[in-house]
């Protein structure tokens, strides 16, 4: 019987770790200077399994046939006979996202305020490059770790996404209006701005925030507006990735018209 102190290391040794036969084969696909080393179960079998061989050759990456047990040591889930250690996902600097966002089809940057959670952070990558958003901004502190399982949650998405990685979040926001990107937040109160109401125009920003604790007083000062979501009953809350995909469809849509 595992311990609480086994269960957080092998979830730490986990979050380099991309199970799975198209989790892998997007990487390759899409970012193979991201994989160090491919393990391929022996006696593994598939059309895919041949894709990935050949991807690893041709981009030389590192791969090699391991026993199920060795995947299994590194992945207590189901890995389909295939698995890829990653290292974080690459970075580049603000300025330069700023210079390439407006090419993007939408012209719309994530900033995520410290969200915990690498599910969320995949989610809300995969919803942006589907709406052909710009990329993402995140501190450094206090975010989750985006390697695999924001990877996997992302479908490949946070591979194929240009993220800048910030010491001061405030004063990364203050640089994109320096460069004519407004502002916006996402905050949760019944009487904030409706979002429907709004004007959303593009190029922007979208700041959303922690999942408990939202955006931090001194990042939402950066935000020129502040936008609701009218909920139409008595809920809580979305969750955050949730409430970002809705209003990237606005923007999306308002732009779209």
């Amino acid at each position: 019987m595992h311990n609480k102190k086994d269960m957080r290391q092998s979830t730490k040794s986990e979050e380099n770790i991309v199970p799975g036969r198209k989790p892998v084969l997007e990487l390759l696909r899409n970012n193979p200077q991201s994989v160090d080393l491919v393990l391929v179960q022996e006696g593994a079998h598939g059309k895919e399994l041949g894709e990935i061989l050949d991807l690893c050759r041709s981009s030389r990456v590192r791969f090699r046939l391991s026993s199920r047990t060795d995947l299994a040591r590194l992945f207590s889930g189901n890995t389909q006979g295939v698995v890829a250690r990653v290292s974080e996902s690459r970075f580049i600097e603000l300025d330069e996202l700023l210079a390439q966002a407006m090419d993007a089809p939408l012209p719309l940057i994530l900033a995520l305020d410290q969200v915990q959670d690498p599910g969320n952070i995949g989610a809300m990558a995969r919803t942006l490059f589907a709406l052909g958003g710009a990329g993402l901004i995140v501190p450094k502190d206090r975010t989750a770790y985006m390697g695999a399982a924001a990877v996997k949650s992302s479908a490949g998405a946070l591979t194929r996404l240009p993220v800048a990685k910030v010491v001061n979040l405030s004063r990364a926001l203050d640089t994109c209006v320096d460069a004519g990107w407004p502002v916006y937040g996402s905050i949760v109160d019944p009487k904030g701005e409706n979002m429907y109401a709004r004007r959303l125009s593009t190029p922007a920003v979208l700041v959303m925030g922690n999942e408990e604790k939202g955006i931090r007083p001194g990042v939402a000062k950066r935000c020129s507006e502040r936008l609701t979501i009218p909920l139409q009953r008595d809920f809580d809350s979305l969750n955050v990735a949730q409430a970002a995909a809705i209003i990237m469809g606005e923007f999306l849509r308002q732009k779209l018209l």
